[in-house]
């Protein structure tokens, strides 16, 4: 009676499989669509500079990689480098070639070059960072996760630049012009920022004129 009592017992003990919840926070897959398309996905909505203070957003700190001692501007020129720099103490870098697409300009020093916020800081606060917390705008001005998001190119042309959307600056290179629209898009569809009307009226031409250009984006976290 006693092994027939224990044979029971172990009968009733079920082994489900275990189910293991996804995470809370799971990244969004990775969309690509069409220029076009992409750019009538924005939301539309008006701008307002109001309380805009570039100190807003922390740049630049530790970097994609704190324990290798270079900030984020460092990693972007390591990871954009035609030909890589030599890192000394402290990351400073030395030698290295990099191509800035904006102008199409071959640059051999890292001093020439300037780290463009692809979507400028003063643009996405019109366009609704002014509503994130402190650690989202720090995420925002230092995002590697995103190769559109951080480019290096001439000084110069960062400079005209500015703070202008595409309605009031383009790259001074016409054969680009497909990719950046795309790559704008793409900032603002990941962050979630909107867009005013003279600044999608721009893009829908620059999309007239690209028919074959994608934008790739995933949804910041």
């Amino acid at each position: 009676m006693l092994n027939l009592l224990r044979g029971l017992a172990a009968a009733s003990l079920t082994v489900l499989p275990l189910t293991v919840p996804a995470p809370a926070h799971a990244a969004e897959a990775a969309r690509t669509l069409p220029l076009a398309e992409a750019v009538t996905s924005l939301p539309v909505g008006p701008e307002s500079r109001d309380g805009y203070d570039r100190s807003a957003f922390r740049h630049w700190n530790t970097g994609a990689d704190p324990a290798d001692g270079c900030n984020t501007r460092a990693e972007v020129l390591l990871a954009e480098a035609v030909e890589p720099p030599a890192v000394g103490a402290r990351c400073r870098l030395t030698g290295g070639t990099w191509w800035s697409y904006y102008d199409q300009v071959r640059v051999d020093s890292a001093s020439g070059l300037d780290i463009d916020h692809m979507v400028p800081l003063a643009e996405s606060w019109d366009s609704g960072a002014s509503a994130w917390t402190a650690q989202r705008r720090e995420a925002y001005a230092n995002d590697q996760q995103a190769a559109a998001s951080l480019v290096a190119v001439t000084a110069r042309s960062n400079r005209s630049k500015a703070d202008q959307d595409p309605a009031g600056w383009l790259p001074p290179a016409a054969a680009v012009h497909c990719r950046y629209a795309a790559e704008w898009t793409a900032t603002k569809l990941r962050w979630n920022l909107a867009a005013d009307a003279g600044e999608v009226a721009a893009l829908r031409d620059l999309a007239a004129g690209c028919p074959e250009q994608t934008v790739t984006y995933e949804p910041a976290r």
